[in-house]
């Protein structure tokens, strides 16, 4: 799977964040390499990125990490321009250049804050009920669903839900290489339903890969049932 280095100004097109949202206890979970967490703690927000990643390698080895799959994304990206939309990148060089610099700042921020960062594989994360008030979660879900089956979709979502105490945004609803939303979506938001938890799918102003230009916002009705027995 991809490791993906994006910034602050990605992840506000990406889940349509407001100044509000940014003010509140957030949690960006896959982190990877994005700047998102460093960027909003160096503007006085509360972020904390979660990936397994951090517990595997150091900011020099995730850095050069970072480098390569940002070349690797690129050179792809350059190969099939025609599954892309030009609008927040102008061009593969712009997008090379924003993610090698979001790479380079996340690897700073690891180094000097270290806490920021925590080690944690989905569907089970280290953190306490309601830990945090928003939850981001981006190309993991729906990215990847000819590897990941509908139960991890239903437990992660669970698990996510569970660690937020007000909303889960996750973005997009494609898979990589495709322009068309996640086949199953219905059917998983059914089931998460009867976790007590109500998922709707948002427009945003973002489009990148093309036809991902959505996000699922998912809410709470009740404190949910998410242990992993109730959700297989």
């Amino acid at each position: 799977m991809l490791i993906s280095s994006r910034s602050l100004g990605e992840y506000r097109a990406m889940f349509a964040l407001t100044e509000a949202d940014l003010a509140r206890r957030i949690l960006d979970c896959p982190g990877g390499t994005a700047s998102f967490t460093a960027e909003v703690n160096a503007a006085g927000g509360n972020a904390t990125a979660c990936d397994p990643i951090y517990a595997q390698h150091s900011p020099d080895d995730l850095l050069a990490r970072s480098v390569a799959e940002t070349e690797r994304g690129n050179r792809y990206v350059r190969a099939h321009p025609g599954q892309y939309r030009w609008s927040f990148f102008p061009d593969a060089e712009e997008h090379q250049r924003s993610r090698i610099s979001a790479g380079t700042r996340f690897a700073g921020d690891l180094r000097h804050h270290p806490r920021r960062y925590v080690p944690g594989r989905l569907p089970e994360l280290p953190f306490a009920e309601a830990s945090f008030e928003l939850v981001l979660s981006s190309h993991l879900l729906f990215s990847y669903a000819d590897r990941l089956d509908l139960a991890f979709h239903r437990r992660t979502i669970c698990e996510l839900m569970r660690v937020a105490r007000d909303e889960l945004r996750v973005f997009p609803l494609v898979a990589m290489g495709s322009p068309v939303p996640y086949p199953e979506l219905d059917g998983l938001l059914a089931r998460l339903r009867g976790n007590q938890i109500v998922g709707r799918v948002v427009g945003v102003d973002y489009e990148f890969q093309a036809g991902g230009n959505q996000m699922l916002v998912c809410h709470h009705t009740g404190r949910p049932s998410c242990s992993l027995g109730a959700v297989s």
